[in-house]
């Protein structure tokens, strides 16, 4: 089963593949669940949970990228392209 990311909480940094270091979501009982970037990336490559955003009404996959340093970290599918859907989510400390 995927778990749908609805909020992030991010830093400063200007480089996308470094700014999230939480995203969160809800639970099918309303309860929220937050997780860390860095657990959300073991998570994923180790089989144990799956992601996605919802953005123009479309489900699309979260995966683990590589920036060109060598640096894992957690996009979309489709943030290859303007907008970038995990970024422009709201902050989980406003998520209701």
């Amino acid at each position: 089963m995927a778990h749908r990311i609805d909020c992030i909480e991010k830093d400063d940094r200007y480089d996308p593949t470094q700014a999230i270091q939480f995203v969160g979501g809800r639970n099918s009982d309303g309860t929220r669940w937050r997780i860390s970037q860095r657990d959300a990336i073991a998570g994923i490559e180790s089989g144990k949970w799956a992601f996605y955003v919802l953005a123009g009404g479309r489900r699309i996959n979260v995966i683990v990228a590589v920036s060109r340093f060598g640096n894992k970290y957690i996009k979309s599918e489709a943030d290859d392209f303007s907008p970038n859907n995990l970024l422009n989510l709201q902050s989980c400390s406003f998520a209701a």
